[in-house]
């Protein structure tokens, strides 16, 4: 069991009162309500670092990934800079940027404010974690417990459950699923047919949820799946010569968030003292890949590291050669995640729609 000394406890204190005296919210919540944390689980759209101690080769902690982060240093998020769960948290006035739980380096006031769970290369399904050899949701569910133990020494039980039961929880999976284990791998198509695999995909998030549920989530938040098919690293495994976007992974992406909207019903039916809200990502990350101009993008079919038609992970390093000068004209960072700039323009649309709507 981990114990504080009395400095440390002041120390918190403290940082706490900085952070809210610091950092103003975007998001207009309604009157007498807060959000006092955001806790994030899933994949490497929303994992700050916590892959970087792993023996996996999915992790980003060299250059030049953030390259455009604040100093310049790769913290382990697989983008040039900020991810969306940074955005998030800071427009909804909680801070800047959402620590992973694993960093040694990890402050005391953060776990009041929210850490992120989520492990790179990670999915709704059991095997993707297996076959990147990274932390599955069950692995994530454990780190949250700890979380929890922590969070209960600092302020109390009491506390503790009226803070998780106010706090933002985020959910972001499904695409490592489809596009790793289903398609590029081929392990799963040999056992599932689409409809199959997207069932089995969907049916595992509820019982994730179901479980967040039960350790005291009261607002979570869960992403549709992206248009795969149109991800760099896609078009060039299954696009063909013109590397077009991969029809078939974006049927698969669509089906399988159907059947996610579905299953997030039920639960809100189920459990109507908690809210499940549906987040599409899939129509806005369409629509700035085929309307890039709009949003003054130049480059949507390859990344801006390397050639930018496969390279991500390792194969994103400092030797890689003709990386971008300039990665705010191009939607995609590596072969597989956007930019900082994409993922702003992204988060902004969501919030000019009405966050608090979905919270």
């Amino acid at each position: 069991m981990e114990l504080w000394s009395s400095s440390s406890i002041i120390v918190f204190f403290l940082s706490v009162f900085i952070i809210l005296c610091t950092t103003e919210a975007l998001v207009k919540l309604p009157r007498n309500e807060t959000i006092p944390a955001v806790l994030v689980f899933g994949d490497s759209i929303v994992d700050p670092g916590n892959n970087n101690n792993l023996n996996t080769l999915i992790k980003c902690n060299f250059p030049p990934y953030g390259r455009d982060f604040v100093g310049g240093f790769p913290t382990g998020r697989f983008s040039n800079g900020k991810i969306p769960s940074d955005f998030i948290a800071e427009a909804l006035g909680i801070k800047e940027l959402v620590p992973p739980y694993s960093n040694a380096a990890l402050q005391l006031g953060d776990l009041l404010t929210g850490v992120s769970f989520a492990s790179s290369g990670s999915g709704f399904d059991p095997m993707t974690p297996k076959l990147a050899s990274v932390l599955s949701l069950r692995d994530q569910l454990e780190m949250f417990k700890g979380y929890m133990r922590k969070l209960k020494m600092m302020v109390g039980e009491e506390r503790t459950n009226t803070i998780l039961s106010k706090s933002l929880f985020l959910v972001v999976a499904g695409s490592d699923d489809i596009a790793n284990s289903y398609f590029d791998s081929g392990v799963r198509r040999i056992q599932y047919d689409v409809p199959a695999y997207t069932d089995l995909m969907a049916t595992s998030a509820a019982s994730f949820l179901k479980e967040l549920y039960g350790l005291g989530a009261r607002r979570t938040v869960v992403t549709s799946a992206p248009p795969l098919g149109c991800l760099p690293s896609q078009r060039s495994l299954a696009g063909g010569t013109q590397r077009e976007c991969a029809e078939g992974h974006n049927e698969a992406a669509k089906l399988f968030n159907a059947k996610l909207s579905s299953q997030l019903d039920s639960l809100n039916a189920n459990f109507p003292q908690a809210k499940f809200a549906y987040l599409d990502i899939y129509k806005p990350l369409l629509d700035l890949i085929q309307n890039p101009q709009k949003s003054g993008f130049e480059v949507v079919d390859k990344g801006c590291c390397g050639s930018g038609t496969l390279e991500v992970a390792v194969l994103c390093n400092p030797l890689s050669p003709f990386t971008c000068e300039d990665a705010s004209t191009y939607v995609f960072w590596d072969s597989y995640h956007p930019t900082e700039r994409a993922y702003k323009v992204l988060i902004d649309e969501i919030i000019q729609k009405g966050v608090d709507s979905l919270i």
